[in-house]
């Protein structure tokens, strides 16, 4: 009897140390399922900050689409693939000779037709432009340079750069009110610096099918990687 008790005390022991081994590893897989989750944490927290980190500089693809950004804007060339990582650093202002400046009539004839501008980095370097272009319509350049729309969105302070290759868009808005009109079939373009001041003119003609405009009236759109108006 006595050695029976003797055992059924050890079988008792060893059973209690059992359970309590079993609820201390309980607790350790506790433990390191809550450090997973702050660890977790701070991965979604780090990826939100590089998430953030992206909304230095706005990418344009060419396509057109874009990535908001607070104060720049690139524009690529060629046929696929998002523009740049926003390295928009160490690029000069775009001249007007390594530039391709068109521009086309669009909805000649009818109400609210505008010339589509258009300028095309063709250097091997990239470029930037900002604000709006300073246009002159007509023959004559000694006249005041168009005001910029008050109807044009926000943000003329960019710098878009143009890659090569890469395109910004412009658009000159035709106002027609009566018979005291002018009629041309070109004007002059200048591209404006970060200090406001106007470089060399470029006389730019009209292409399409109805090169002649008239205005009584008309206002520039800052420059863009999209077309206005969805010509």
């Amino acid at each position: 009897m006595r050695t029976s008790r003797i055992r059924t005390a050890t079988l008792a022991a060893v059973t209690a140390a059992l359970a309590l081994g079993l609820t201390a590893c309980g607790g350790a897989d506790g433990g390191s399922t809550a450090a997973g989750g702050d660890a977790a944490g701070s991965a979604q927290s780090q990826s939100a900050s590089n998430g953030g980190g992206k909304g230095g500089a706005e990418q344009a693809s060419p396509g057109g689409d874009t990535k908001e950004g607070a104060r720049s804007t690139t524009a690529s060339g060629g046929t696929g693939g998002a523009a740049g990582k926003g390295t928009t650093a160490g690029a000069q202002q775009c001249r007007g000779d390594e530039m391709l400046l068109t521009a086309v009539h669009e909805l000649a004839g009818q109400q609210g037709d505008h010339l589509l501008v258009t300028a095309s980095n063709k250097g091997t370097k990239p470029c930037w432009v900002t604000s709006y272009p300073a246009v002159k319509l007509g023959d004559g350049v000694d006249g005041a340079a168009l005001p910029h729309s008050k109807k044009d969105n926000a943000g003329g302070g960019q710098h878009i750069t143009l890659q090569p290759g890469g395109t910004a868009y412009s658009a000159v808005n035709l106002f027609d009110y009566g018979s005291k009109n002018h009629t041309a079939q070109s004007f002059a373009l200048a591209l404006r610096g970060a200090d406001g001041h106007n470089g060399p003119s470029y006389s730019v003609a009209i292409k399409g099918e109805k090169s002649q405009f008239s205005w009584n009236e008309a206002d520039v759109l800052n420059w863009s990687t999209k077309k206005p108006y969805d010509f």
